[in-house]
Parts: structure tokens; C-alpha cells; sequence
């Protein structure tokens, strides 16, 4: 039987052969978290390799992801779907192990990490979806939602500021089921953090106070590189279960090599053939590059233990189903990303009442309005806004926030904390059982836009909602009117950006959103009212489409007009103005939308022979010329606002009838 030491061993030398292989990456902190990993995955892990995807296994983040070859080691090892020749074509193009871990490559690879913190703030996420959940499933006599979070950080993540956005959060929330193991190994890319020599220090924080002031359960100094201290301190950390734990594992960075352990040299950078040789003799590791012999792949097997595992919670769900049938199936449904048997009638009966009523009103009152028809049908909704609920209206009727005890929440009041916010949604997305939404001004868009570029990354539908979307927030002045978001929130590959004209827009953004499984979603509403605009059922239709025909002419069009959000109103006026010539008004809520659509819809809506376009919208324009052509010419906003009432505002930067018309006139 293998010794503990070997099993980790086995762990350093992929490590080892695997970063060498491709003369690139990481084996410092693989080879320093082995011993850490060998007893949390041999001794505590409950998950099943024959089934990355079961509902109640543990969760696993490497939030440090540079040292991406610990979790490919540990997930071939306990027998995955990841082969030894998977390992040998590490960071190399179309491998399932690139550079950093990427969700949907590996099995087993829970989230994308890489960009420090965020591996953590996903961790708190999911941990914050699995309290929610078992509050929402367990009942007395039935637990079917008990999981744990475990999650790798370094002195890197605790750097960035969203660690502490994070868990500070999840101190407040009590999320017991959370265990973070901190490498505190002292080193980072420049050196030693506290300082050496005449190199003075760039990271001498107390973490240990610093997590208790948060509200942690802190366990310091345990040394990590001594097994059953490392044992000792998970089983503390798994027996507190009303606030989350951190414990502080002092290990030595390339553990095992002679010259190169403890120094930032094999931090980020091959050990060479040469300093492998000498580690494998310094550690005993008498085996070929990437040989593990028989009796270590025994120990690491998982499968069995894992199936067992397994089997064991399906008899415990066997049971509640029994008991609670409904229950169990609505858990099977969220779990399985299942929208309820009747959403498409149900929510396309809410969709027709707002056509119906008509209002002119705030879209981000119109997202109020949607969020409380679309509520009661999803009770997988799991909101929030950082700290603007009552600008934001991200608030419905059925809320109920989400905290230490054991109620049922659907809500969260994430504080000021757009970024943490925002990879905290990402991590439920993640989790499963939920559909989050969280919300702030379009402005602050900016501090969370890291966790939105890895929401489309990993294409996972997380929910972003901004309000207050233009010049139109009025008095508050440029620091919080936004012009360059929206186009740049288009850019993002995978995104999908909604900035609806009136309810009716507002409502179908959001139920597209919803059904959207492919990606996340910006909708980006308004707060000053939008008038609503009539329409055909085949123009309602349109609008998933992005793009649509919203006026048009008796014949050829003279001139189209696109706009989107508070200038469709301001389009429909121009082109009435206009009544010598003939327009066209396009209302195009979704530049993404429409770009997915075939060329034959979209010459139907933009024919290339109407060379005379204007597009008008109150943001930066250089995203517009791909539609209004060399020809064309584009009414946005290429500065900086001013602090003034909105109405003032649009006047002072030409967002009238009048030179609409002038601009119109200009193509023509």
C-alpha cells in the first residue's frame, strides 16, 4: 500500500513532467499543494469520476489556476476522464489541459480560473447556491442538498481586491459549508511577499485576523506539508458549521526540488531535465516521466468510492421522492436546467399583458414589472443588486433574502460589491439549481467587467442587470452617466446585450435572457420613461430577432433610422417630422441578436440599396458604422457627459427632433 508521501508524489511529478513537457507553466504550487491535495481528495472529497455532474458532490475551485497541473494530476489520478496523454499535451492547442483550467474542457473542472480571486468569489457563489438550495429542498427528516466547497488560493487571490468583497460576504452569510485552504507559501512572481533583503515587502497583511474580522473560522499555521495536520484541520474546518473556514497551510513552493523549492524560480517557468533528475532522487520517485506505478494508481482510484458515494444519496433522494414527490421533481428539473412544463404559455401570457396595458414607463420599471410576472413561475430566480435595490427595482413581490439561518431566500443584498457580485453569480450559475440575476448602474458595469468577460468565457447564463443606462441619469454628472459601456459590453464575445425601447422590449429581453443557456445576458433598462411603441404581432416576434422593423414606409425607404432604448422614441418623432420623405425606423434592442441572423433577414430590415442610414443612440459610436456604412452618419455621444436634469442633457448633446431631422436630412 502506498505511503501518503507517494500518493503526493505522484501529484509533483506530473506536475513536474507535465509543465516540462511543454516548457511552460506552473510547478511550483502544484508540487508545494500536493501533500494538501492528497489528504482533502483521498480523505474528505465526496465525488463521483464516473459522474462529474452529480447533483450532490462536493465542489472543488484551484483558484490559484496557474497551478492548473494539481487538479489534471488529481483528476487522472482518481480516475477521470482525463487520460496520461491528455497530461502530456498540456498547453497545447485543443488539449482538454490548457494553460489555465477552463469549465467544459476537463470533466471535473468546476470553473474557469486564472484571473486571481475569482476562483474564490465562484467558490462563494457556489457555496452561497447550495445554502440557498437546502434551505429551499431539505426538509427534517430529509437532507438531500449537503455538500461542501473546497477551494486552493494563494497570497495572489487574497491580494486582489475581490477576495475581500467575497468573503467579507461570505462571512456575513455564515456559509459553513465553505473551506478555503490558503497556500501561504510566501512567494510570488517577483519574490518573496513579506520581503528579503534589500527587497521590501509587498503582501504583510495578518490573514488569519484579517478572516476573523470577516466573521471566519481561522485555523493558522498549519503545516502543509505534514498530513495529518493538514487532516486535523480539515476535520476542525467541517465542524463549524455556521461560518466558513479558512485554514492557513505553510508549505514550501516546488517542494522537493534542491534548488529551486522556496524560490519564485519555479513559480512560473520549467524546472529543467536537469533539477528533475535531482527531485526525483530527492523524493524517491524512481519512475519514468509520467509512469505512475500500479500500486500509487490504486491508492488514488476514486471510482468505487465514488459510485458508492453516489448510490448512497440516490437511496436518500429515493426516499424524500417518496415522500415528497413534487419536491423531488422540482429538483430534478432545476438541477437539469429545465424550465417549467408551462413557461413558454405562462410567460408568453405575461408578454401579451404588457403589450396590452401599453404604459410609458421606465424600462427599469418595466424590468420591475417583468421580474414580478416572470417570479412566481421560477422559483430558481435568485437575485440581487449591489446595494441599489431600490434604483436598480431588481425588488419583486416575492422576494425574501437569502441569510445566516435556514430560511428559504431568493434574494441577496450583496453591498457594494459589483465585482464580488458578479463572479459570485457566476459561481451559481456554475452550481446549478438557480437562475441569478444581479444588478447595479450601467456605469459600475466597469468594476465587475473581469467576472463578465468569464461569464462569457464559460458561457454560462448569469443574468446582469444595469440601470440608469445613459446622459438620462441626469444630475449625478459623468462619473455616473455611461458612454462607453454599452458598445463595449457588444464586444464580448458569447454576450448578449438587451437595451429595450419600452415594456414590451423590456419584458422579451428578459424571457430571452431566461431561456438562454448558451451564454450570459446584459439588459440594460432606463430611468427616465420610455413611451410605448404599438406593434404587429410579427414585429413582437421580431424582437427576439434583435432587430427589427418597427416604421416603415408605402415604398422604398429615402432614408432607415436605428435606434435603440430611449431614442426609439426619438426616431419614431424624426421620422414623423419627415412626412415628405419616406422612412424607415428600425428599433434594434440587440446588436448581437441581429448579427446571428441570416443575410436574408437582415437585408430585409437594412437593404443594402438605402444607403442613407442614421443611427442614433446615447452612447459612443464607433460600434454603429458597421451598420450605417461609409455613407451613413451616427447621432451618439463621443464625450463625456454633464451634471444637469436629463432633459437639458439630451438638448445639450443634440438628442432632439429637430437635429434628428437635420441629420437625416444630411444623408439624404
Amino acid at each position: 500500500m502506498s505511503s501518503r508521501k507517494e500518493l503526493a508524489n505522484a501529484v509533483r511529478a506530473l506536475a513536474m513532467d507535465a509543465v516540462q513537457q511543454a516548457n511552460s507553466g506552473h510547478p511550483g504550487a502544484p508540487m508545494g499543494m500536493a501533500d494538501i491535495a492528497e489528504v482533502l481528495w483521498n480523505d474528505f472529497m465526496r465525488h463521483n469520476p464516473t459522474n462529474p455532474q452529480w447533483a450532490d458532490r462536493d465542489r472543488f475551485v484551484l483558484s490559484n489556476g496557474h497551478g492548473s497541473m494539481l487538479i489534471y494530476a488529481l483528476l487522472h489520478l482518481t480516475g477521470y476522464e482525463l487520460s496520461l496523454e491528455d497530461l502530456k499535451q498540456f498547453r497545447q492547442l485543443h488539449s482538454k489541459t490548457p494553460g489555465h483550467p477552463e469549465y467544459g474542457y476537463a470533466p471535473g473542472v468546476e470553473t474557469t480560473t486564472g484571473p486571481l480571486g475569482q476562483g474564490i468569489t465562484n467558490a462563494v457563489g457556489m457555496a452561497l447556491a447550495e445554502h440557498a438550495l437546502a434551505n429551499q429542498f431539505n426538509k427534517p427528516d430529509h437532507s438531500i442538498v449537503d455538500h461542501n466547497t473546497y477551494v486552493f488560493l494563494g497570497d495572489g487571490c487574497l491580494m486582489e481586491g475581490i477576495s475581500h468583497e467575497a468573503c467579507s460576504l461570505a462571512g456575513a452569510l455564515g456559509l459553513g459549508k465553505l473551506v478555503a485552504i490558503y497556500d501561504d507559501n510566501n512567494i510570488s512572481i517577483d519574490g518573496e511577499v513579506r520581503g528579503h533583503g534589500t527587497t521590501p515587502g509587498w503582501f504583510l497583511d495578518n490573514t488569519p485576523q484579517r478572516f476573523e474580522a470577516y466573521g471566519w473560522h481561522v485555523i493558522p499555521k498549519v503545516d502543509g506539508h505534514d498530513a495529518a495536520a493538514v487532516k486535523a484541520a480539515i476535520e476542525q474546518a467541517r465542524a463549524v458549521t455556521d461560518k466558513p473556514s479558512l485554514i492557513c497551510c505553510q508549505t514550501i513552493i516546488g517542494y522537493g526540488s534542491p534548488n529551486k523549492q522556496g524560490k519564485e524560480e519555479c513559480h512560473g517557468a520549467a524546472l529543467g531535465d536537469a533539477e528533475i533528475a535531482l527531485t526525483r532522487a530527492n523524493l524517491g520517485w524512481n519512475h519514468a516521466p509520467f509512469v505512475i506505478p500500479e500500486n500509487v494508481a490504486q491508492g488514488w482510484d476514486a471510482k468505487a468510492r465514488g459510485a458508492a458515494a453516489e448510490t448512497a444519496w440516490n437511496d436518500k433522494f429515493a426516499a424524500y421522492a417518496a415522500a415528497y414527490p413534487a419536491e423531488a421533481a422540482e429538483f430534478k428539473r432545476r438541477m437539469a436546467g429545465d424550465l417549467p412544463a408551462d413557461w413558454e404559455a405562462q410567460a408568453g401570457a405575461f408578454v401579451q399583458s404588457v403589450i396590452d396595458k401599453g404604459e410609458t414607463i421606465a424600462s427599469r420599471k418595466a424590468s420591475q414589472n417583468a421580474l414580478n410576472g416572470f417570479g412566481p413561475l421560477l422559483p430558481e430566480l435568485l437575485g440581487g443588486s449591489a446595494d441599489l435595490a431600490g434604483s436598480n427595482l431588481t425588488l419583486w413581490s416575492g422576494c425574501k433574502g437569502v441569510g445566516k439561518g435556514s430560511e428559504a431566500g431568493n434574494y441577496v443584498y450583496y453591498g457594494v460589491r459589483e465585482f464580488g457580485m458578479s463572479a459570485m453569480m457566476n459561481g451559481i450559475s456554475l452550481h446549478g439549481g438557480f437562475i441569478p440575476y444581479g444588478a447595479t448602474f450601467l456605469m459600475f458595469s466597469e468594476y465587475a467587467r473581469n467576472a463578465l468577460r468569464m461569464a462569457a468565457l464559460m458561457k454560462v447564463p448569469s443574468i446582469f442587470v444595469y440601470t440608469h443606462d445613459s446622459i438620462g441619469l441626469g444630475e449625478d454628472g459623468p462619473t455616473h452617466q455611461p458612454v462607453e459601456q454599452i458598445p463595449t459590453l457588444r464586444m464580448i464575445p458569447n454576450m448578449s446585450v438587451w437595451r429595450p425601447c419600452d415594456a414590451v422590449e423590456s419584458a422579451v429581453s428578459w424571457k430571452l435572457a431566461i431561456e438562454r443557456k448558451t451564454g450570459p445576458s446584459c439588459l440594460i433598462f432606463s430611468r427616465q420613461n420610455l413611451a410605448h411603441m404599438p406593434r404587429t404581432a410579427t414585429q413582437i416576434a421580431d424582437i427576439a430577432r434583435g432587430g427589427y422593423v418597427l416604421r416603415d414606409c408605402a415604398g422604398t425607404p429615402d432614408a432607415i433610422i436605428i435606434a435603440t432604448g430611449s431614442e426609439v422614441e426619438l426616431a419614431m418623432k424624426a421620422a414623423d417630422a419627415m412626412s415628405d420623405k419616406q422612412i424607415r425606423v428600425v428599433s434594434m434592442p440587440c446588436t448581437n441578436a441581429f448579427d446571428a441572423q441570416d443575410a436574408a433577414y437582415k437585408e430585409a430590415v437594412l437593404p443594402k440599396a438605402v444607403t442613407a442610414r442614421v443611427a442614433v443612440e446615447a452612447a459612443v459610436t464607433d460600434g454603429w458604422w458597421k451598420y450605417v456604412g461609409t455613407q451613413g452618419a451616427i447621432l451618439g455621444v463621443d464625450r463625456f457627459g454633464e451634471s444637469a436634469p436629463a432633459g437639458a442633457l439630451f438638448k445639450e448633446f443634440g438628442f432632439t427632433v429637430e437635429n434628428l431631422v437635420a441629420v437625416v436630412k444630411g444623408v439624404l
